[in-house]
């Protein structure tokens, strides 16, 4: 059914993540948290998998919540990784799920590559933490390989294992070449879905780059730009509010929700969009 547009002066968050990739909480439960809160729009987007939706449907049907089925595709755009939300999407279309299987090589590859960079450290080289993250996480990352890193003590936080470890320069550090962001527009387009640019504020592109990005995503089909996220600084807010408007892309709320317990992506987010943004929400015509 459509969307009653009422729901568009509620809390809506349409960019989440659960175990099934870098969350620490299963769908079920992430669910649950969005009910305390409130939520009334929900969409799951794990990092390159559809596997969490089924259980996060069900749990938003048993919770009264509109389910949005979502995906986060990794891409890259001029040597830099640049996240494409799918939003709307048939979990069973056959190009999508190519194109998420490549994608998952690609981590699962990585994760080995880093891991053989690891055991080049005394303290690591009687552990392989690459074998650990595999056997446990579907869509391996690097946060897997920093909470590891955090659990047996080589480092503080995950942040501080990025900057020990993981990080550019840093004895862990493997670039990885994504697809293109053109690729993962269409893969969203072949499941029906509208293609959002994530957290365009958080990439390291000048203000020129980021409008000719966000041109070409465009271009290539791409429906909407996440305008509504925790932390946006009123500069960030504005100019990715120019260039919605300059581009016809429609707007999404997001919290980009991991885990618990960090107050600067709190799940849930007001839907109340800035002036002339029309919400991605009434692009989509089914829950």
């Amino acid at each position: 059914m459509a969307y009653d547009t009422r729901l568009m002066s509620g809390l809506i968050d349409l960019h989440t993540h659960s175990t099934w990739s870098d969350g620490t909480l299963a769908p079920a439960v992430l669910v649950q948290l969005a009910m305390q809160r409130k939520v009334e729009v929900l969409a799951l987007t794990d990092h390159d998998t559809t596997l969490g939706l089924a259980e996060a449907s069900a749990a938003c049907a048993a919770a009264g919540i509109a389910f949005v089925s979502g995906v986060e595709i990794t891409a890259g755009w001029r040597g830099q990784e640049i996240h494409i939300v799918g939003l709307g999407i048939d979990p069973d279309s056959p190009a999508l799920q190519q194109h998420l299987a490549h994608l998952v090589q690609l981590r699962r590859d990585r994760i080995v590559a880093i891991g053989a960079r690891l055991r080049r450290e005394r303290r690591f080289a009687d552990r392989d933490l690459a074998a650990e993250v595999l056997a446990a996480a579907p869509v391996p990352t690097r946060m897997h390989l920093a909470r590891r890193i955090v659990a047996i003590g080589a480092a503080d936080t995950t942040q501080d294992a990025f900057d020990r470890y993981l990080g550019r320069g840093c004895v862990g550090h493997v670039p990885q070449e994504w697809p293109t962001v053109e690729a993962a527009v269409a893969a969203i387009r072949a499941a029906g879905g509208q293609a959002v640019l994530a957290h365009a504020h958080r990439y390291k592109l000048s203000g020129g780059a980021l409008r000719n990005l966000c041109a070409e995503f465009a271009g290539w089909g791409g429906s909407a730009l996440e305008v509504s996220l925790p932390g946006l600084s009123p500069g960030d807010a504005s100019r990715l509010a120019s260039l919605a408007r300059q581009h016809s892309l429609a707007g999404s709320a997001a919290s980009d929700f991991h885990e618990p317990g960090l107050p600067w992506r709190p799940l849930g987010r007001f839907a109340k969009l800035p002036d002339g943004i029309e919400p991605i929400l009434l692009r989509i015509p089914h829950v």
